[in-house]
């Protein structure tokens, strides 16, 4: 009698520890449920329901473990779960969150959603058309100081009750599948003192130096690609349009970027002391982003290991922000070099929430200043203003 009565209670966050606890032993849904007295469709409606999705940033987004497509569904259990190495999503099982999960449906459900009060009204139409505008839906609550959560508002618009629906957001449609062909062409002897073990090495000995990430960005094969530069500590991107995805194309690029911060009375050796990229041909002249004008090194320059993404994920990650504007496949050849300043004006303003509310810009010109983003063709756009979609370059080839 005392186990039917406890079958029908709600699961509590004892439970929820006890599942998570037995998910890591690799116990089947059968045994979960024997040991926490709750039926076995219970359990696995349970687990996933909330269940969570984690990415590094050399995941292969649409790639799905094998393991993952059986029960129990999640990693728990798994020795690879938290292994940067695993070339797949992540989905983990976690008491503490399913409980908060489980508590907020339980105080909406008591309190009900206030469809009838003004400020519910509000809210809807202001986040709807900040999301129509191309804005995210966390920079719209910060931009317009609306008294809501993030998870609120998604809970609402995948219940249907905004005028827009999940298709409408930002990151709705999975990214196409990243191509992994390729080919190591930095020349060993440039390699020598540079490779990421040496970084490794280097930053330990000088922690103080700050890393900057550098990259390319590929539109149309043969055509312009971007060069992007990333400054990690503060999520601050800039980028530099080059005719070509060559050696002799990009030393020129930023040989002109040296003479630009010079004639403002910038070094930069002071600003970018340290340079980690990939090993991209476009990188292989490596005299030109290490040696100032005098052949003297001002700079560091690391190469990560061939095809090993996950060692820079920084600019990984913030390259998605850029594609949320410029989709995969779209060509570059139309671009000016203020076209990809003004995206990464809007890249760099949008708000961060793991800098509670602040934006790359806003983190980028306190720890250096605004002279040196008007350099780098960065410029504020207000909160309001921002346009994180394709809408940005219709509007910018139109005006």
């Amino acid at each position: 009698m005392e186990k039917s009565k406890k079958k029908n209670k709600h699961m509590t966050l004892d439970d929820r520890i006890e599942i998570q606890e037995c998910l890591c032993k690799e116990m089947t849904f059968k045994a979960i449920a024997k040991r926490i007295e709750k039926s076995q469709t219970t359990v696995s409606r349970e687990i996933k329901l909330h269940m969570q999705t984690y990415t590094n940033g050399h995941v292969r987004s649409d790639d799905v473990c094998p393991k993952l497509l059986k029960a129990p569904f999640v990693c728990n259990g798994c020795d690879k779960k938290s292994r940067s190495s695993c070339p797949y999503r992540r989905q983990i099982y976690s008491a503490k969150s399913a409980q908060a999960a489980y508590e907020d449906l339980l105080k909406e459900s008591r309190s009900g959603i206030p469809l009838n009060k003004e400020e519910f009204y509000e809210t809807e139409r202001v986040i709807s058309d900040a999301v129509r505008h191309g804005q995210h839906i966390y920079h719209a609550i910060l931009a317009n100081k609306l008294p809501v959560s993030t998870a609120t508002v998604y809970r609402h618009i995948k219940k249907k009750y905004y005028s827009i629906g999940v298709i409408d957001l930002p990151r709705a449609v999975k990214f196409k599948p990243r191509k992994t062909n390729q080919t190591e062409v930095i020349p060993a002897q440039a390699k020598k003192g540079r490779t990421y073990n040496d970084y490794l090495d280097f930053i330990e000995q000088n922690s103080d130096l700050t890393t900057v990430q550098l990259d390319t960005v590929i539109g149309r094969i043969g055509g312009k690609v971007i060069m992007t530069i990333h400054f990690v500590s503060c999520d601050f991107m800039f980028g530099l349009l080059l005719d070509n995805k060559t050696s002799v194309e990009a030393s020129n690029k930023i040989i002109a970027l040296k003479l630009r911060l010079s004639e403002n009375h910038f070094c930069f050796g002071d600003i970018i002391p340290l340079f980690l990229t990939d090993n991209g041909g476009e990188f292989s002249n490596v005299s030109a982003f290490e040696d100032d004008a005098d052949g003297n090194t001002e700079t560091k320059l690391f190469f990560c290991s061939p095809r090993s993404p996950e060692e820079k994920p920084h600019i990984e990650k913030n390259h998605t922000m850029f594609r949320d504007i410029v989709q995969s496949g779209t060509s570059f050849d139309d671009f000016t070099q203020e076209t990809v300043d003004l995206i990464f004006s809007h890249v760099n303003s949008v708000k961060r929430k793991q800098f509670n509310g602040k934006s790359a810009y806003d983190m980028f010109t306190f720890s250096y200043s605004r002279e040196l983003a008007v350099i780098f063709g960065i410029s504020e756009i207000p909160a309001k203003q921002v346009i994180q979609s394709p809408k940005l370059l219709k509007i910018s080839s139109h005006s």
